[in-house]
């Protein structure tokens, strides 16, 4: 049975808790020839990531900050097909308005989720493996279709892999076809950083506008 996905609470959570919906753009992709993303600056963060950590601030919570990317083995960079894929199958696809009757409600998925849910739980998961939290990073992207979409990305020393509830594929983030528009900063997790060069709010000279390495 094909698998239909939808992900409202991702363009909710750019929008901000007024909910003014950004004009859907068409498809298109910032990505680069480079495996590591390119940061330009600092971000809000979604709205929905913040009344999340509002409710699990452990959660949240900067531990063991990695400032040099992870090194991930074999079986280490296996793992994120092994749970990119089983979580994609174990979780059902719903919108948060079917689930919980908001719009917008980020949250660890039990048995539905939404797009946002399905990154969280992955990162949980992850993490619970022994892979540092600093890798392991919440991402808004634009879809195939120009609509709002979460991702979790792996930061690792050979580049940065998402892991997406619509392909059990993990891919290089410039493989990928997404418009990259913000994602958790390493260092700390409640902190977002920019990956659009078009909402670019820090000079070329601020650390972390190049390859972020």
């Amino acid at each position: 049975m094909k698998r239909i996905f939808m992900c409202i609470a991702a363009m909710a959570a750019i929008a901000g808790p007024a909910g003014a919906m950004p004009e859907i753009v068409p498809p298109a992709t910032n990505t680069s020839s480079s495996p590591f993303m390119r940061v330009y600056g600092p971000a809000q963060p979604p709205y929905g990531f913040v009344r999340f950590c509002e409710r699990n601030p452990d959660g949240c919570r900067a531990r063991h900050i990695e400032d040099i990317r992870f090194q991930p083995t074999p079986e280490r960079l296996s793992e994120l097909d092994e749970v990119n894929r089983w979580v994609n199958h174990a979780i059902a696809p719903a919108t948060d308005m079917e689930i919980y009757g908001v719009s917008e409600f980020w949250t660890f998925p039990v048995d539905r989720g939404d797009c946002e849910d399905y990154a969280l739980l992955k990162q949980k998961i992850l993490i619970q493996r022994g892979w540092p939290k600093s890798s392991l990073l919440l991402t808004v992207v634009r879809d195939e279709k120009g609509e709002g979409h979460a991702v979790l990305t792996a930061r690792t020393s050979q580049g940065d892999f998402v892991l997406d509830n619509k392909i059990d594929d993990v891919r290089l983030w410039n493989a990928s076809g997404y418009y990259f528009l913000m994602r958790q900063s390493y260092l700390d997790p409640r902190v977002w950083v920019s990956l659009d060069v078009n909402d670019r709010t820090a000079p070329d000279a601020i650390a972390g506008v190049q390859d972020d390495r």
